[in-house]
């Protein structure tokens, strides 16, 4: 028998011994189902053909009359069930009418519902989408409820607004800079105490460079000689209004933050309060030397997220409020809408997308998804890089051996699972330390050559004791 017929015959037995089959025939599970193509001026929607009809499509507006129509419509023809496919937040409101008219609604990922090339018009794909979903072939988008959705939205706004107002401060630098006024140097922080006094009394017209050295505060490492160096330049009028205006809109930004503040800690203060499993660690706090960042909220954001969640995610490495913030505004603060971990990391795109052909595993990379909470993950994956821990040591042994993507995306994975096991389950999270990892990393590599050693029919030995290594 030759080669080629012995790997064909073992891929028979591969395939019969792991595919599962296909049905004879598909059955139909949503009997009353409907399929929507949203739009950002029309919607496209498809129901069961009645006796007699090839098809029932109908298309309507997107004012909130128009969707009302769509939902009585929907009552008329007896749906029960509803699939939409949309881009962007087109869904949002038509989610939101149907679902008050009792009708369950499932978002479904647009990747997963690919219509046959070459025949893709708004018509057909509502009537795609209403034949799959009355197959049971469609799966729901995680959707959260309206308390998570409005966090959400607030949190949204909030860093909308922070990363607002960093540009008007760069904005700032930058007509200083022209103006050959080197404050950053001097500075690590033109808009700190120091930075906005003396920027406020530029614009209100102070020239003289002594003067301003003067604003500075007693922390400041730099003298009142190297500040007033710093501040000597030339004064132009243009540069002085753009100045001026990055200023004012800073000045606006910061109030509309204060704002959005207090909107979010009232909004926060309705969620129920969940048993906490173990109290705020403070004293451990201040070991890990953790410090406020300057754009966290003015209230304690810390407490809040623990008050919600029950666990502290803050005693985690490399995850701080704003971390834990993120992630319970994008997911909820119970994570019961993910069954397992892999179902939530796959949900962060997190997980290896194994593509197989032939029973071999061609690619391993994770999907591309754009998520909040996971772009949050892997910036706290990143901050481990320095960090003195059980966490620090497996992120740096990782990014040595896989480069630092692969090793960012890997320690996002761990934290995410950590997360849900805390959430999910009230484990507590303990640091075993850096010196912890180095042993364990000690066990595998023993392990391995124990192993490696028998295959070729060889035994370890301790060349101190001259005993054999088990």
């Amino acid at each position: 028998m030759s080669s080629q017929t012995i790997k064909m015959a073992e891929r028979m037995k591969y395939t019969q011994r792991k595919g599962k089959g296909l049905p004879k025939q598909l059955e139909s599970i949503n009997l009353h189902a409907a399929g929507i193509d949203i739009g950002g001026e029309t919607h496209f929607a498809a129901v069961p053909p009645r006796e007699g009809e090839d098809a029932a499509v109908r298309s309507f507006g997107c004012f909130t009359a128009d969707l009302h129509e769509l939902a009585d419509w929907f009552e008329e023809c007896g749906v029960e069930t509803v699939a939409m496919e949309s881009t962007g937040v087109y869904w949002m409101p038509v989610y939101r009418v149907l679902e008050s008219h009792g009708f369950e609604v499932r978002l479904v990922n647009a990747r997963h519902i690919k219509y046959v090339p070459g025949r893709k018009t708004d018509v057909l794909d509502c009537q795609w989408i209403q034949t799959l979903h009355a197959y049971g072939l469609l799966r729901g988008s995680f959707v959260p409820p309206k308390n998570i959705d409005q966090l959400r939205a607030y949190w949204r706004q909030r860093k909308m607004l922070v990363e607002s107002c960093a540009r008007e401060i760069q904005h700032m630098q930058k007509a200083l800079t022209q103006m050959n006024l080197h404050l950053s140097v001097v500075l690590s922080d033109v808009t700190g105490v120091t930075g906005i006094k003396i920027i406020r009394a530029m614009v209100q017209g102070e020239r003289d460079p002594q003067a301003l050295a003067r604003f500075r505060h007693h922390s400041v490492k730099k003298s009142e000689e190297e500040i007033a160096k710093a501040l000597t330049g030339h004064y132009s009028d243009e540069h002085l209004f753009c100045l001026r205006q990055a200023l004012e809109l800073y000045d606006a930004f910061q109030k509309s933050i204060a704002d959005c503040d207090t909107e979010l800690q009232k909004h926060m203060a309705r969620f129920e309060r969940k048993e906490p499993q173990a109290p705020l660690d403070d004293e451990g706090q201040k070991k890990r030397k953790t410090k406020k960042r300057a754009n966290e909220p003015a209230f304690d954001l810390r407490a809040e997220v623990h008050r919600i969640c029950g666990v502290d995610l803050t005693r985690i490495d490399g995850i701080g409020a704003m971390t834990a913030q993120t992630i319970i505004s994008e997911c909820g603060p119970d994570l019961s809408a993910f069954p397992t971990p892999g179902e939530f990391a796959s949900w962060l795109g997190l997980c290896s997308n194994n593509q197989i052909t032939g029973g071999k595993i061609q690619k391993r990379r994770s999907r591309s998804v754009k998520n909040r909470a996971a772009t949050a993950l892997r910036m706290a994956a990143e901050s481990l890089h320095s960090s003195q821990s059980y966490l620090g040591a497996q992120y740096r042994r990782k990014r040595a051996r896989l480069g630092a993507p692969k090793a960012i995306t890997a320690m996002a994975h761990k934290l995410a699972k950590l997360i849900y096991a805390m959430i999910r389950h009230g484990q507590a999270y303990v640091d075993y330390g850096q010196q912890k990892e180095e042993q364990h990393h000690t066990e595998r590599i023993k392990r391995n050559l124990i192993r490696q050693a028998k295959k070729i029919g060889y035994e370890l030995m301790n060349s101190e004791t001259g005993e054999l290594v088990s």
